[in-house]
């Protein structure tokens, strides 16, 4: 039987999509190792977790986030695929007609009701958040997603002529597939009871800024330091000494500060590959374009 291909739902800065060749490459396939658990504990768009599920048949898999209102919108996904298209085609049907100024409008009212959703602690197990949460995504200035300090939504109208806010198919094989996925809100160190000698494990998470300036977009009202990057190494080291097999993303300061060996020491004891992305988002127009970015494993 055909298995159907997975395309992330939203779109996310830093999304993976575009390195999946060359994170695919570092699946431990036929090296003594079988892939039959997963997890991704900064699971963000999803790229590599539905690249995964469009290829491998898994025993178990496990994604998490503290991304509140992302979280939820998978578990929207995953439970009830037939209430979340039903407000999607609403919203399309009432947005894609618009004249520019009339979309604008539509933007911001429904920004408002989602971050009411959220200042008033409504949008946990929230339908209408979810949807919203993905209109936001499909409607915004390049699919960002950044909050203020007060954790609210702060990205302005992006400029597309024909977005697609809701892709039916597409939302269905995605729920289908996650009817087997353990969707967990909470920090990454939460899945250590998950993870054992059969798990394969990507971690992506928040990217050590280039510069001063690069650090201009913040998923949760929470930051991840240097000191929050050198805790994630030693849990990956914990992990893989548990036999779990890794891949980790992250930016290569190289690109900045040739003398910068902030990951290379941290993650000595692993394979490092630098491969090259594009950096379409960034506030310094220096940093645009073709950069490298690392590729950690020990796989």
């Amino acid at each position: 039987m055909s298995r159907k291909t997975l395309k992330p739902i939203i779109k996310w800065a830093g999304g993976k999509g575009q390195l999946i060749g060359e994170i695919s490459a570092l699946y431990p396939q036929g090296l003594g190792f079988t892939i039959r658990k997963y997890a991704e504990p900064f699971v963000g768009g999803g790229a590599v977790l539905f690249d995964i599920l469009s290829k491998y048949d898994l025993d178990e898999v496990y994604i998490s986030d503290i991304n509140a209102e992302l979280i939820n919108m998978y578990r929207k996904v995953k439970n009830d695929a037939d209430g979340l298209v039903a407000l999607l085609s609403e919203f399309e049907k009432s947005f894609l007609p618009l004249g520019d100024s009339e979309r604008k409008i539509c933007y911001y009212e429904k920004r408002e009701r989602y971050n009411r959703l959220i200042s008033c602690g409504e949008s946990e197990d929230s339908h209408e958040a979810a949807a919203l949460f993905i209109f936001l995504n499909r409607t915004c200035f390049n699919g960002l997603y950044r909050v203020n300090s007060k954790g609210l939504y702060n990205v302005p109208m992006g400029a597309y002529k024909n977005p697609q806010i809701c892709d039916e198919e597409n939302i269905r094989a995605v729920s289908e597939a996650l009817k087997k996925v353990e969707i967990v809100c909470g920090d990454y160190k939460e899945s250590e009871s998950f993870i054992d000698e059969n798990t394969f494990v990507y971690f992506d998470p928040p990217y050590r800024p280039l510069n001063a300036t690069s650090n201009f977009t913040s998923y949760t009202e929470n930051d991840f330091s240097d000191k929050e990057q050198v805790e994630l190494s030693e849990f990956a080291s914990r992990m893989r000494k548990k036999g779990a097999q890794i891949v980790l993303s992250n930016s290569d300061p190289k690109n900045t500060n040739s003398e910068d060996e902030f990951f290379d020491r941290i993650y000595s004891s692993y394979t490092i590959r630098r491969v090259e992305a594009t950096r379409m988002i960034n506030c310094n127009s220096a940093s645009r374009g073709r950069i490298k970015e690392l590729l950690i494993s020990n796989c």
